[in-house]
C-alpha cells in the first residue's frame, strides 16, 4: 500500500517506532508531540543481504509492526547499518566486538546506511527513504581504540563510534546530505515524509 500525499491532519497521533534515545532526541527537534513504541522485529540479516537492503527492510518492518498496533497513528520506523565494503556491521553489544569493528574500519571508508519508513494504516500511507553517509576513518592504533571505547562505551551504536561525541576524533571526513542521518534519524527526509503523510510542519 502506498500514497503520494495525505491531507494535512493535525489531530492524528505520531509514534516513533523505536526505543533508541538517539532517535527520540533527534525527532524532538521537529517540535511535534509523539509517543514511543518498541517494534518487535527480528534484525537478523538474510543470507547475502546487502547492508542497504537490510536497513531498508528493517525500517519498513519496524514501522509496519508498530503501525499494526497503532492503526490511526503516523508511525516512523528507522534502521542503520554500517556498510564496510558490502559487509554489514551492526551494534557491537560488547567491548570485544567493538574493538574488532574499529580495527576493521581503521583507515577505511564506511557507508552508514540510515533507512526511514513512515506508515499510517488508517490512510494507507507508506513511504520509505534512505540516507547514505560516507565516513572515512583515520588509521587507528590499539591504544586509540581502547581509550575511545573505555571513554564512550558506544556498544549500542552501529559501527562502534558516536560521531556526535568523542567518536568524531576517530574520523577524517564525513560526506552526506542529511546531517542528522549519521546519529540515527535523517531529519530532512523525516520532515519530508511526515509532511507527505499529513503532519503540519514549517
Amino acid at each position: 500500500m502506498s500514497a503520494l500525499l495525505a491531507t494535512p491532519d493535525t489531530a492524528r497521533p505520531l509514534v516513533l517506532g523505536s526505543t533508541s534515545r538517539y532517535r527520540r532526541e533527534l525527532l524532538s527537534r521537529l517540535r511535534l508531540a509523539f509517543d514511543v513504541a518498541a517494534p518487535d522485529v527480528d534484525e537478523t540479516p538474510q543470507p547475502g543481504e546487502a547492508p542497504r537492503a537490510l536497513a531498508l527492510r528493517l525500517a519498513l518492518a519496524k514501522a509496519r509492526d508498530v503501525a499494526a498496533r497503532h492503526r490511526q497513528a503516523i508511525v516512523i520506523g528507522s534502521d542503520q547499518v554500517a556498510d564496510l565494503a558490502g559487509r554489514p556491521l551492526g551494534k557491537p553489544g560488547t567491548h570485544e566486538r567493538a574493538v574488532a569493528q574499529l580495527r576493521a574500519m581503521s583507515g577505511q571508508t564506511v557507508v552508514f546506511q540510515t533507512a526511514l519508513s513512515v506508515v499510517c494504516v488508517a490512510t494507507g500511507f507508506e513511504q520509505t527513504d534512505l540516507a547514505a553517509v560516507e565516513v572515512r576513518f583515520r588509521t587507528l592504533n590499539e591504544g586509540e581504540i581502547e581509550r575511545y571505547l573505555r571513554a564512550e562505551q558506544p556498544y549500542d551504536c552501529a559501527g562502534s563510534a558516536k560521531s556526535e561525541g568523542l567518536g568524531i576524533a576517530l574520523l577524517e571526513a564525513i560526506h552526506n546530505d542529511d546531517p542528522s542521518a549519521l546519529v540515527g534519524l535523517p531529519l530532512i527526509r523525516t520532515a519530508r515524509l511526515l509532511r507527505a503523510a499529513g503532519c503540519m510542519l514549517p
